[in-house]
């Protein structure tokens, strides 16, 4: 592959010890951690070799604003990059798509909430009329609203691969209290997030958070309410019955599956085109729920 076909991984190399995920670099910087969002993109557990410009920096800005608006406990320290971080970031590439946070133990589930049928949940309930454990009327259609949002927590398979569970399944792996709590949390977490977006124009249709706990406090922990963990659907066109056009990495999900890709040798580049859409409606999303303009933000923060 040539080098001009590689992801804008983050070019900054800092001197910490560093764990590199699908799209997010942590580093350790004391006892704390500094979570670096970079522009990688992954689908079906691969890392695609196109990334999307500003992805890491949206997604960033996006999670620091709902962690401000929920008002929950959180791990959020502080979104300026440390001193000594700083000195070895001279071009300011990090700026914006970073974050200090506490070091947290991470509950080893996803907590993960469904206001509407789709994606596995829809699958399952084709299959069972179930999903993760929930008994749901009969008749309901692909993309429909659910009678309550519902609780469906996921864990990971040795492959890296979400697996979804049961809520009495989590319930035997944590305590009771831990259980009860997660589940409070992310309802509660998802009906004031969604109700806030649906007067923005914004269907959020599911979510998935993560928790952890520091110091013996349960804490909301990596991004919250994002294009990258959530499904967004432009309400103004939204009907169930159908696959709904969304501002999430759905998009690309679906060009990856008109190609003749097989999901198991390593992906083909993305277009230009389908590049530069989806950096579109990552945009659009930040600027509908945020109210502020993405490239004011960028500007305010040194970020070119």
């Amino acid at each position: 592959m040539a080098a001009a076909e590689l992801p804008p991984l983050m070019r900054t190399e800092l001197p910490f010890p560093c764990r590199r995920g699908k799209v997010r670099d942590v580093y350790q910087i004391g006892s704390d951690l500094l979570l670096v969002s970079t522009d990688r993109i992954s689908a079906f557990d691969w890392v695609l070799p196109s990334g999307i410009p500003d992805k890491g920096r949206v997604l960033t800005q996006m999670s620091l604003f709902w962690f401000r608006w929920l008002g929950v406990p959180n791990h959020l320290i502080d979104d300026r990059l440390p001193d000594e971080v700083r000195q070895h970031d001279p071009n300011g590439e990090l700026e914006g798509r970073s974050v200090l946070v506490k070091a947290a133990e991470v509950v080893p589930f996803e907590c993960v909430v469904r206001g509407y049928l789709e994606g596995s949940g829809w699958r399952d309930y084709q299959r069972t009329g179930h999903v993760c454990g929930w008994r749901l009327p009969e008749g309901l259609l692909q993309c429909q609203q659910l009678p309550e949002p519902l609780f469906t927590p996921a864990t990971k398979a040795d492959q890296g691969h979400d697996e979804n569970v049961s809520l009495a399944y989590m319930r035997q792996q944590l305590s009771e209290e831990l259980s009860e709590e997660l589940v409070e949390r992310s309802l509660d977490i998802y009906r004031r997030g969604a109700a806030y977006a649906a007067e923005r124009g914004i269907v959020i249709a599911d979510t998935k958070f993560e928790f952890g706990l520091h110091r013996g406090e349960l804490l909301l922990i990596d991004e919250v309410l994002t294009p990258d963990s959530s499904r967004f659907w432009p309400a103004d066109s939204y009907q169930a019955g159908h696959p709904q056009p969304s501002f999430d990495k759905q998009f690309v999900r679906e060009y990856l599956m008109g190609t003749t890709w097989d999901r198991n040798s390593p992906p083909p580049p993305l277009p230009p085109e389908v590049v530069a859409q989806t950096r579109a409606k990552y945009i659009e999303a930040y600027e509908r729920l945020t109210g502020s303009d993405f490239a004011s933000t960028q500007s305010t923060l040194g970020a070119g």
